[in-house]
């Protein structure tokens, strides 16, 4: 029975990233469609490459994440919670891509995760899962922060841009600034893949772990996995969302759209390589977007869809949460 629910592990592991790929990564490169920086097909082949590259590379970070999850026993019960954590990770993304809000994956699993948590431990007996405290500080805490920080970031870094081009002709500024963007592109899509690759990867490497198939170290076909799935989904397009993004929540023009993603693309660097955080790129991209549009002398924002964003992005971690609560309760009898 161990062995069947590890490979519905990997099933819902490989869903779950293609799923990413499909709804997040052409986050990316929606400004830079928006400004016309980059062609559609170009943008998502450049989202694509860069997402490929940051996934593959995210598996060396893998370790360091998996050591802020939900501790699992072993065996077919500790498997059951990655299964209804990813299940309901994946059922709350395809919705938020129906709807055309731009929620966060991350977000998503680490609600579930810690639901299917929570069943383990309302159920009780030997080997029950257990919540590190370091969640709170390393997972918690900046997937909440980010947001905040990419909207401030953002917002006052469009001042010395601006000051910057005072005394250069629109049509230049707009033509330098398209350069920028198009380069700041990719360069989120890249710390999408290293963002987001290392929770696929993660997942993996408990499930490994929980099934006694590895010691510890990350095999080479799990960096694949994530990889594939995610530039697969990427390739296959998602721009439902890219829309909202590029064209719903504000007005941005090219300035403002290279200073939101070179600032996204640097808070994702920072969070995967130097703090081992995990960030949601789709908040990161989407606030840094509401945070330099909205530096403007007229009002630009879609205040209504941006407070139902809001509002979908605190409900997020809760519904996956309870989601994944019933899920594991009902998967429980398998995994005795």
């Amino acid at each position: 029975m161990a062995a069947v629910i590890f490979g519905a592990v990997v099933l819902l592991a490989a869903v779950f990233a293609f799923l990413n790929g499909f709804r997040d990564a052409s986050t990316s490169v929606a400004l830079a469609v928006r400004n016309r920086a980059l062609t559609p097909s170009v943008a998502v082949l450049l989202a694509a490459f860069f997402n490929f590259v940051g996934a593959l590379l995210s598996a060396l970070l893998a370790v360091a994440a998996s050591q802020t999850w939900i501790n699992l026993p072993s065996g077919a019960h500790g498997l059951t919670i990655l299964v209804a954590g990813l299940a309901s990770a994946c059922a709350w993304g395809l919705l938020m891509w129906w709807r055309g809000i731009p929620a966060s994956s991350t977000h998503a699993l680490v609600g579930g995760l810690a639901g299917a948590g929570l069943a383990s431990l309302a159920i009780g007996g030997p080997g029950v899962a257990g919540v590190d405290q370091s969640l709170l500080f390393q997972v918690v805490l900046p997937l909440v922060l980010s947001p905040l920080v990419a909207y401030s970031g953002s917002f006052l870094l469009v001042y010395p841009a601006t000051w910057v081009a005072r005394y250069t002709q629109p049509n230049v500024v707009n033509q330098r600034f398209r350069r920028g963007q198009a380069v700041a592109a990719g360069a989120v899509a890249f710390g999408h893949g290293l963002q987001d690759g290392q929770r696929v990867s993660a997942v993996l490497l408990l499930a490994l772990l929980a099934a006694g198939y590895s010691d510890g170290g990350i095999p080479t076909w799990v960096a694949a996995l994530s990889a594939v799935m995610m530039t697969a989904g990427t390739l296959f397009g998602g721009w439902r969302i890219s829309q909202t993004i590029g064209y719903k929540i504000t007005r941005i023009d090219p300035l403002r759209g290279s200073v939101a993603q070179t600032f996204s693309a640097l808070m994702l660097f920072v969070g995967a390589i130097g703090l081992h955080w995990p960030l949601s790129t789709t908040h990161t991209v989407t606030a840094g977007a509401l945070g330099a549009g909205e530096n403007q002398h007229f009002s630009v924002t879609n205040r209504k869809l941006v407070i139902r964003i809001l509002w979908l992005w605190a409900l997020t971690p809760l519904a996956t949460c309870a989601l994944a609560f019933v899920l594991a309760l009902a998967l429980s009898p398998i995994s005795v």
